[in-house]
């Protein structure tokens, strides 16, 4: 018996209906191979850093005298108690890589996203108000951007004085000019379109045309930034911290374990080797994640 020609017609419209934009995004992310090897380092990293007291062996400031110095176990003279060694104070290095995650995480999230609410705000400002307004926001910025951003940032720690809190102050302020200067450039190239006219004539106000209607399309690009700034912020609160400017002792955190450790690095290179390849890891591992979501969310800027 012959089926319902209306049955078939509506199974094939089923099975040729385009993937939601959610299945498309993966899609085209998946195709990355490197983002996704990313991916699964970062939720490595995220997952260790949230859960460190229960992941890590030790207390991150918890001394073994008896066993300062010692090196990983796969090198002669390591005990399997310390599986990546411990410190000048005997303190176990795997324990303090792990804690130094949450803290370096921290502060590239927290700088990225101040950055970002800060960088939306004075950007749809300066592209809205115009005139005097956008003159002095953008005079601004390349004030800050005229200075290199490791002298700035230790320019302002200097004054602030060294600590977490100020460390995150400094880095945001570094990392301010690029997101006003992209979403103003983003909303300045919308605001001549065609859907923004249409929304100014069905009455839309000021700030609900910049909001609701112009910075949604504004997101792609400010998405990326903002998942590449997280490695940049990462590492600039590590110069920091190896300089004595960041976090203070007897917090654990990558840069000042480099700096703690830098006289060891003839005599005992693990214990400085370690925090850096833990810093390299985390850092590659974002911009891969970076470079997946740029591909995907632009197509046309994927590699070939």
């Amino acid at each position: 018996m012959a089926s319902d020609p209306q049955v078939q017609a509506g199974a094939v419209e089923a099975v040729q209906a385009p993937p939601s934009p959610l299945a498309a995004f993966w899609a085209s992310f998946c195709e990355n191979r490197g983002a996704v090897m990313g991916l699964a380092l970062l939720s490595l990293i995220i997952f260790v850093a949230v859960f460190a007291e229960w992941v890590s062996p030790y207390s991150p400031v918890e001394q073994f005298r008896d066993f300062t110095k010692l090196p990983p176990v796969w090198v002669e003279g390591g005990n399997w108690h310390y599986l990546l060694g411990t410190d000048a104070l005997g303190r176990d290095t795997l324990t303090r890589l792990i804690f130094g995650a949450r803290v370096s995480l921290f502060i590239g999230l927290t700088v990225m996203v101040v950055s970002v609410i800060l960088g939306v705000a004075l950007g749809l400002a300066a592209a809205a108000l115009g005139g005097i307004v956008d003159v002095m926001i953008m005079r601004v910025m390349d004030l800050i951007l005229s200075v290199p951003g490791l002298v700035l940032a230790i320019l302002i720690v200097a004054v602030m004085g060294p600590s977490l809190t100020n460390t995150i102050v400094a880095v945001t302020a570094v990392f301010l000019p690029r997101y006003v200067r992209l979403v103003r450039a983003s909303a300045l190239s919308e605001l001549g379109r065609d859907y923004v006219t249409s929304a100014r004539v069905a009455g839309a106000g000021p700030l609900r045309l910049m909001v609701l209607t112009v910075l949604p399309n504004c997101l792609a690009p400010l998405i990326v930034q903002a998942a590449l700034g997280v490695s940049e912020a990462i590492l600039e609160a590590a110069a920091l911290g190896f300089l004595g400017l960041g976090a203070q002792p007897p917090v654990a955190e990558w840069g000042a374990m480099l700096a703690d450790s830098r006289e060891f690095i003839r005599s005992n290179p693990w214990i400085v080797t370690l925090p850096g390849l833990a810093i390299l890891v985390t850092v590659i591992s974002i911009n891969l994640f970076g470079d997946g979501l740029r591909d995907a969310l632009d197509p046309k800027l994927k590699r070939s």
